[in-house]
């Protein structure tokens, strides 16, 4: 079976939200408790960069069997929470065939659709699977093999993983998520998302 961590990104300072978006009630718990429990029942590695609000965030996650990673540096913007917590998970899983990279702010992905991700992944095929919507927006989740890993590392600043994926057009492959990938920065968002997880329980 191959070994492939999870990146769960969760270090940004939620600017527009005006709280901890970690630490926003989704249901009976936080959205980031909320993450990890959706993750950690595919049984992959979890790993966790936090970087806002860590003082907070770290009280209410170290129950969970996940590494936590401070990304010191997170107001640089998502390439640099990539490339720190990527650079990580090389020294902590130097035998991963790949990994996958989440956000925290996409609250409606399921379980099933992460193993859809791991299911459909070839190691050593150098493919990276990105995530389409029912509106044809492409993205996160991504998993990309472990060829890729380096040059992730050398992502910075507010420059996603986006940039790895166009120079490697040719090895991406999309793979349909409907209507889950929904993201949330604004409070209204965040409201609304969460009124659809309730009326789907």
């Amino acid at each position: 079976m191959a070994e492939i961590p999870v990146l769960l990104l969760a270090a940004g300072g939620s600017s527009r939200m005006g709280q901890p978006k970690q630490l926003l009630p989704w249901g009976n718990q936080t959205l980031i408790e909320h993450q990890i429990e959706i993750l950690q029942d595919t049984g992959n590695p979890i790993n966790v960069v936090i970087g806002s609000n860590s003082d907070l965030v770290i009280p209410v996650i170290e129950k969970y069997p996940v590494n936590i990673f401070i990304n010191t540096d997170w107001e640089s913007g998502m390439g640099s929470s990539i490339s720190f917590g990527i650079g990580q998970i090389i020294q902590k899983f130097p035998a991963a065939d790949g990994v996958l990279i989440t956000l925290l702010d996409q609250p409606l992905l399921t379980t099933s659709y992460f193993e859809k991700m791991f299911d459909a992944y070839q190691p050593n095929s150098k493919q990276i699977l990105v995530s389409r919507s029912a509106s044809g927006w492409t993205g996160v989740p991504v998993l990309f093999d472990q060829c890729f890993l380096k040059e992730l590392t050398e992502l910075s600043n507010d420059k996603g993983a986006k940039k790895v994926i166009k120079r490697h057009e040719e090895n991406v492959i999309r793979l349909e998520s409907d209507d889950i990938l929904e993201d949330m920065d604004t409070f209204q968002s965040y409201q609304q998302l969460l009124e659809k997880y309730l009326t789907k329980l």
